[in-house]
């Protein structure tokens, strides 16, 4: 689609469809060093960032807004990530 083309809300929503991508990405590597990770081989990569990004979805439906905050007082008890499920 060329400029003429494109109403002015398509360019915006893909502009902002990147910014949450990028955010996602920064949590990821800010909070749980995703870039410094050393797993490499078979699936253990796109696991750990599912898991990653299962426990940032989790706490930004709880309401955190920091999540590198949330982190520690969650590791704490072992149960209490789990109320963000229903599952305690």
């Amino acid at each position: 689609m060329t400029a003429e083309q494109a109403t002015p809300a398509q360019p915006a929503r893909l502009i902002k469809d990147h910014w949450h991508i990028e955010a996602l990405h920064h949590v990821r590597d800010t909070t749980f060093a995703e870039d410094a990770s050393q797993l490499r081989t078979g699936n253990a990569p796109r696991a750990m960032s599912a898991w990653r990004n299962l426990a940032i979805g989790a706490l930004k439906l709880a309401g955190v807004t920091n999540i590198a905050a949330a982190l520690p007082s969650n590791a704490r008890d072992p149960r209490r990530p789990l109320t963000f499920f229903d599952l305690a």
